[in-house]
């Protein structure tokens, strides 16, 4: 049965071992048509809540709806069926090195259809169009910029036409003319299918900008959330620091170790 959100969490909690907690209690909902960002520090869980929602990794304890069904990484074929309706751009691209620029694209293609070359083919430009850079089909990986790159990633994430687009770290290493190309096109080509996306980024202009919603994650706990200009109205300590990027506040430099002293022997 259809819901408002195609992707639901319910009070999820994650670790890879019980003594390294990584997401706590953490729900979350993923409206669809819509833009959302997971925001965060490096290391807070951001990622790991992509690959619980596509399901290489299970949690502990809560629960993960997909267009109403619950995500179980241990029923294959259902999982395979899900990851069908679903595009990923990884935070490097993972495009195949030893393929051009065509043959990335229509890999998705081959692999889950059983489309005749001609109808791939013009799939596969029209994809390549969608990110402006058509004209480099022929190109190998290795003659592309890194922002490029990121498009082709961009033009096979969305191949198959997925209901949810998953984003890691999209504007990661990126100059600013290509930060600001490939933010626009997330934003246009989300419009344009109708499609669903998740953003994971610590970029907060970028994120505000084209997002409809966001979510702040700190320490595998959200800290806060809601529209950009929600949180940049925010009073709780923890999302000001990071809104705007203090470094004095509720969370700290360093990561948790004995004083320094004690550490090197030094007299206290």
């Amino acid at each position: 049965m259809a819901t408002d959100n195609l992707v639901q969490i319910d009070r999820l909690t994650f670790g890879y071992d019980t003594s390294r907690v990584i997401l706590t209690d953490v729900s979350l909902e993923f409206p669809r048509g819509k833009v959302v960002a997971i925001m965060g520090l490096s290391g807070s869980g951001k990622t790991t809540l992509l690959r619980l929602i596509g399901g290489t990794i299970t949690p502990q304890s809560g629960t993960i709806l997909f267009d109403g069904e619950r995500v179980d990484p241990t029923d294959i074929d259902k999982l395979f069926a899900l990851r069908r309706r679903l595009g990923m751009l990884f935070q490097f691209g993972a495009l195949f090195t030893d393929l051009n620029v065509f043959e990335n694209v229509a890999f998705p293609l081959r692999e889950h259809t059983d489309l005749p070359e001609s109808m791939i083919r013009d799939i596969v430009l029209m994809k390549l169009n969608a990110v402006g850079l058509r004209g480099a089909a022929s190109l190998r990986i290795a003659e592309v910029s890194g922002g490029m790159a990121r498009r082709i990633a961009l033009a096979r994430a969305i191949a198959l036409d997925p209901e949810l687009i998953m984003y890691d770290e999209p504007f990661a290493g990126l100059d600013p003319i290509s930060l600001g190309i490939t933010a626009n096109l997330i934003r246009r080509l989300n419009d344009a299918t109708g499609a669903t996306s998740i953003i994971v980024s610590h970029d907060v202009d970028e994120c505000f900008q084209i997002c409809d919603y966001s979510y702040l994650i700190s320490s595998g706990r959200i800290v806060g959330h809601g529209t950009a200009a929600q949180l940049n109205a925010s009073e709780d300590p923890e999302v000001r620091q990071f809104i705007r990027g203090e470094p004095d506040g509720p969370v700290p430099f360093h990561y948790p170790a004995k004083p320094i002293e004690q550490e090197l022997g030094l007299p206290g």
